[in-house]
């Protein structure tokens, strides 16, 4: 827990008209954070805290996990009340973005299905791609330490290193890249890539399990802003949902519309169900995925968003990360797998309130 050093503790900043002072550490340099506590978290007295120690055990199984938060990996493994564990050891943080900005946005993704086949055949005929030979990934880590976590993609062109194939140059030529397989829906492998893993299930009843490998340097950008911003969908009504039925009912321009996002993504076979950047299989409802610039992956957090069916206010941890994903106050919620949760992610939008639990300093 070493990591996290504070920088400043007694900065002040505005938050309406109210002056607070805010913290930093020293590996989220460009996250404003609140010190708070747990009787201010919404819904606290409701949460369900053994399931919460037990999601934060399975993240300690990890060594970004374990690097954040230490002995409090093997205390928690220990401990016989989870409540007063939490409370004991940590001290919520409410996050605020660089602009001193409380509110942030909740979404959903869950593990969809597709229809598949190892051979090309109708009509199974649009790949799914494994990371290409070709794909040259430079961390520039080591020579730039601002650009942690910002790793340059590209290809060799003689001795230049030139940007990859984007969506629409990568479909209109062979890449040098092997198929994992092959599905019956270009749209549905458009939202295979955003959801970043789901399963393939052939004829004969065998299904495997892939995700995300690689990509190729793009940034993600929202089709669904896209067909908002030429008038085909109101912005308000932009969903999993309206996003593929229009596509459905415009066939004639869905290359057009894919192709806006120009990034593409590459996958592999897995050996277990959706699992997230951090490594560990994801937990509905306790799994988000960040923007890992300003929150660290393997960190346990506390979000509290509204919609008209259900609230969510509870422990989650940060195993997780998408290219729609920016900000700090930002999350995208794992719902599971299955309709129900199709269903529910598509739909997912919600204002978001998001505090950091961090070690008490007489824990570290």
């Amino acid at each position: 827990m070493k990591h996290f050093i504070l920088f400043f503790s007694t900065i002040l900043f505005f938050l309406g008209c109210s002056k607070e002072s805010y913290t930093t550490f020293s590996n989220m340099p460009d996250t404003k954070l609140v010190k708070s506590d747990f009787q201010k978290l919404p819904n606290w007295d409701d949460e369900e805290y053994s399931n919460a120690l037990n999601s934060f055990i399975e993240s300690c199984k990890t060594s970004k996990t374990k690097e954040i938060y230490g002995d409090l990996c093997v205390k928690a493994a220990a401990a016989a009340d989870a409540k007063e564990f939490l409370t004991t050891y940590f001290i919520p943080y409410k996050i605020s973005s660089a602009d001193a900005s409380q509110d942030g946005l909740l979404t959903g993704y869950y593990e969809p299905e597709l229809k598949g086949s190892l051979t090309k055949k109708e009509p199974y005929i649009y790949p799914i791609y494994k990371t290409p030979k070709d794909l040259v990934v430079v961390d520039l880590t080591q020579q730039y330490p601002e650009l942690k976590g910002y790793r340059l993609r590209g290809k060799l062109q003689g001795n230049k290193l030139v940007p990859y194939h984007d969506r629409e140059n990568a479909n209109a030529n062979t890449l040098d890249a092997e198929v994992l397989c092959y599905t019956d829906s270009k749209i549905d492998l458009f939202f295979l890539e955003v959801q970043g893993s789901g399963r393939v299930t052939f004829e004969n009843g065998e299904t495997i399990f892939i995700g995300y490998d690689n990509q190729n340097g793009y940034p993600y950008s929202s089709i669904g802003r896209y067909l908002a911003d030429i008038g085909a969908i109101p912005l308000q009504e932009v969903s999993l949902q309206s996003i593929k039925r229009w596509l459905e009912e415009n066939p004639s321009k869905i290359d057009e519309v894919l192709n806006y996002n120009k990034s593409m993504v590459f996958f592999r076979q897995k050996e277990q169900s959706a699992t997230g950047s951090l490594g560990v299989t994801l937990t509905p409802k306790r799994s988000i995925a960040v923007d890992r610039k300003y929150i660290p992956l393997g960190t346990m957090l506390y979000l509290s968003a509204k919609t008209d069916e259900v609230d969510f206010n509870h422990i989650v941890m940060a195993q997780d990360t998408g290219g729609a994903i920016k900000g700090s106050v930002r999350a995208d919620i794992f719902l599971g797998y299955g309709e129900e949760a199709k269903e529910r992610a598509g739909k997912l939008k919600a204002p978001l309130k998001l505090w950091i639990l961090l070690p008490k300093e007489e824990s570290l």
